[in-house]
């Protein structure tokens, strides 16, 4: 056992400042108000299986440690990075055992997202007949990272990245416990908290570092600055994988923007992306099914000037290449926007499928053989350059299938026009076909 002093002395700041009881908690306010969840199992003294999902070091292994002692139950910790089935049919064992005294237990499991389908499902059993009630930390969504049926039984609760206020809270409490201030300047201070970004445990880590500096570090001039900052402590990399629900969330925040027409926040979510280490290919990719989809027929050279920026970045490269890029955003951000070459794909799409294999009309059939022309091929077909205004208006669906309306333009852009256009030959089909019922 280590000695009083041994454990004091050696503990990381972040773990000593660990919260002792459930109002210490920073940042959460959404599950702690009058309704939140937290305090209905506070006032009912009863702990469901949770899952825990939220960003790193925003307090998820401390609220699962604290729900147990709210509930007086056995804490028992498990990650599933290091665990396997052997470690949970342990912790089971001695569930049972703790069960048949009158003792309930908590097991938590940090990264449950790692664990496989097979391990997550042998929680389910003991979940269900109470012998454990499970509490699960990860930063994944469970949604796509966790099975159904362990979701069914359990309750996700989101905790959110740290703010600014939450950030400053943890630093005072860091000089509370060391007895002295943190030696920077006011401006370093924001800087020290943006740094972080988000992160509680990695925020207390860089305060630590700062708080052991030699006095000769701190410079002669007194605190330390924003640059010397800088060169003292290291910047937390953003939270970005592009492989989990940051890379979606941030690349649907791009895409929103700029069909919102916003071209400030176009630049800061791509550039979000680039920071994090995204590959400006797949942004380049992105922005070229932004301008078919968002904008479309509004402005048609929207989709060539995204296929000229991701051409130019392929022959620049990095970084002058994603000046190319970042023009196409502010382009699309501001071009005329329009779904309707989209939606009027969608919607013809859907009517092909549901229509299955209806022949075209026959007149609009070539007749190259004796057979087809006898049976009806290419009779009746009108030449439209041998019509008036090159029009012939004939009927180009399927014979029994009314005429449909698919493309709908609208009043924004190089549409304006189109729209005119649709209008004008609509007009010019109304009179021929008037025309031929006369005749």
């Amino acid at each position: 056992m280590p000695s009083l002093f041994e454990s004091q002395v050696t503990r990381p700041l972040a773990d000593r400042l660990r919260p002792a009881k459930l109002e210490e908690v920073v940042g959460q306010g959404h599950l702690f108000g009058d309704d939140g969840p937290i305090t209905r199992m506070i006032k009912t003294g009863r702990v469901p299986s949770v899952i825990l999902w939220g960003p790193p070091g925003c307090g998820k292994t401390t609220l699962a440690r604290l729900m147990a002692d709210v509930a007086d139950m056995a804490f028992e910790p498990l990650s599933a990075i290091f665990s396997g089935v052997a470690d949970l049919r342990k912790v089971f064992e001695r569930a049972r055992a703790r069960r048949s005294t009158g003792g309930a237990t908590l097991l938590f499991i940090d990264e449950i997202h790692r664990f496989n389908k097979a391990q997550q499902d042998s929680f389910l059993p003991y979940v269900e007949d109470g012998t454990i009630t499970l509490i699960g930390a990860t930063t994944e969504n469970p949604s796509f990272e966790l099975n159904a049926a362990l979701l069914s039984r359990c309750q996700v609760l989101v905790l959110k990245r740290l703010d600014d206020q939450g950030l400053e809270e943890l630093l005072v409490r860091s000089e509370k416990e060391m007895g002295f201030e943190l030696p920077v300047t006011p401006e370093a201070r924001e800087t020290l908290r943006a740094m972080a970004d988000g992160d509680g445990r990695y925020l207390l880590n860089l305060a630590e570092e700062l708080f052991s500096l030699p006095p000769s570090d701190t410079g002669d001039d007194g605190p330390l600055g924003v640059a010397e900052l800088a060169r003292t402590v290291q910047k937390r990399m953003p939270i970005y994988d592009k492989g989990d629900d940051s890379h979606y969330n941030l690349i649907s925040a791009l895409h929103k923007s700029i069909r919102g027409s916003d071209p400030d926040a176009a630049l800061y979510w791509f550039n979000r992306m680039l920071a994090g280490g995204e590959d400006p290919k797949f942004v380049a990719r992105r922005l070229t099914r932004m301008a078919v989809e968002d904008i479309g027929l509004a402005d048609p050279q929207a989709q060539q000037f995204c296929i000229g920026a991701w051409e130019s970045y392929e022959r620049l490269g990095s970084p002058e290449g994603e000046l190319a890029l970042a023009q196409a955003v502010i382009y699309l951000a501001l071009a005329p926007k329009s779904n309707a070459g989209y939606a009027a794909y969608k919607r013809s799409l859907k009517v092909a499928r549901d229509t299955g294999s209806l022949m075209p009309p026959a007149h609009i059939l070539n007749a190259p053989t004796k057979l087809m022309k006898d049976i009806g091929y290419g009779t009746g077909y009108a030449y439209d350059h041998d019509q008036e205004d090159g029009f012939s208006g004939q009927n180009y669906f399927p014979e029994g299938m009314r005429r449909q309306n698919f493309y709908e333009p609208v009043e924004r852009g190089f549409e304006r026009d189109l729209k005119k256009r649709v209008e004008y030959f609509d007009r010019l089909r109304q009179e021929r076909q008037q025309k031929r019922s006369k005749d």
